[in-house]
């Protein structure tokens, strides 16, 4: 008789397929990252080889799809247990962690060669640095320690276009800041209003979300908070001249939405079941900072036009 035991156990069959691999991506963070830092390249001074510029684009995008492959590996375990993310590829089973771990590091380093090589390598030791917030500084430091974690590691998500200003110019501006700033002060609300609707969620894999720890009234009272700061710096990239008046009246009518569905937010009652003012302001502030950016990138691109033909 031969024991089964002592037979060598055959090699897992991977059930991952091409798809699997680029949503440890997080492709749509990616069209985020991809908006901004192109708006960050196309506000900075000077100019860029247009293929090295796509170049450039294509290696932050890559960087920041890294940094979503390695934050994907490291949050499996809390993944695989809230409804919003269990069918992701690793929790779901169809990529092994080492994979997922070998994937974002190969792809780490490969963005930041290529962008020092295609841009300059203060632009691409920045995208390193991006990628070291975000993995270790956030995913696996502030995330599961401080209700504060979308406030501090939101930096992260925030840095794209000053790197895209960095690849043409080789620095950064003030002008460049402004942009961050937009993001940042836009992360809070935007993760707090899903956060109220997702907390008993939260609670249940162990991560400290403010509704969590401080209560959904101290949310709501920093929501709206940080929605008196985000509105008016949504629009200062007009006052500072470095956009136009589309620009100027589509941030002022948007951040003025976002106040309003922002003071919802903060006139619901405490135990609301449906958070439905929470589940609105959410979804708009998707759609707010898409606009700003949007509008930015297209007023950018329709003046250089019209300088040319001048």
């Amino acid at each position: 008789m031969i024991e089964t035991n002592s037979l060598p156990l055959a090699p897992r069959i991977s059930l991952a397929e091409p798809r699997d691999y680029f949503a440890l991506l997080k492709p749509r963070v990616m069209q985020l990252v991809v908006l901004t830092a192109v708006c960050g390249m196309a506000s900075a001074p000077g100019s860029i080889n247009p293929f090295l510029a796509i170049i450039s684009i294509l290696a932050i995008a890559v960087g920041a799809g890294a940094s979503g492959a390695l934050n994907m590996w490291y949050d499996a375990d809390i993944d695989g247990n809230m409804s919003r993310t269990r069918l992701r590829p690793i929790p779901s089973g169809r990529v092994a962690p080492d994979a997922a771990f070998g994937f974002g590091i190969i792809l780490s380093i490969l963005s930041v060669m290529t962008l020092g090589l295609a841009a300059n390598w203060f632009a691409a030791g920045f995208l390193a640095f991006t990628i070291f917030f975000y993995v270790v500084v956030y995913s696996m430091g502030l995330k599961r320690s401080t209700p504060q974690n979308i406030v501090i590691g939101g930096a992260a998500g925030a840095f794209p276009p000053m790197i895209g200003w960095a690849a043409v110019t080789g620095d950064v501006s003030i002008e460049g800041f402004v942009l961050f700033l937009i993001i940042f002060l836009w992360t809070p609300p935007h993760f707090w209003a899903l956060a109220l609707f997702k907390m008993r969620e939260y609670g249940n894999v162990g991560v400290p979300m403010l509704p969590n720890v401080a209560g959904e009234k101290t949310t709501r009272r920093q929501i709206f908070a940080y929605s008196l700061l985000l509105a008016p710096v949504g629009v200062a990239p007009f006052l500072m001249g470095f956009a136009g008046p589309v620009y100027g009246a589509v941030s002022l009518v948007m951040g003025g939405f976002f106040l309003k569905k922002a003071y919802a937010v903060l006139q619901m009652d405490d135990g609301d079941q449906l958070m439905i003012p929470a589940k609105k302001l959410f979804g708009f502030s998707i759609l707010y900072l898409f606009g700003l950016f949007v509008t930015l990138l297209a007023e950018t691109a329709s003046m250089g036009i019209l300088g040319v033909m001048v």
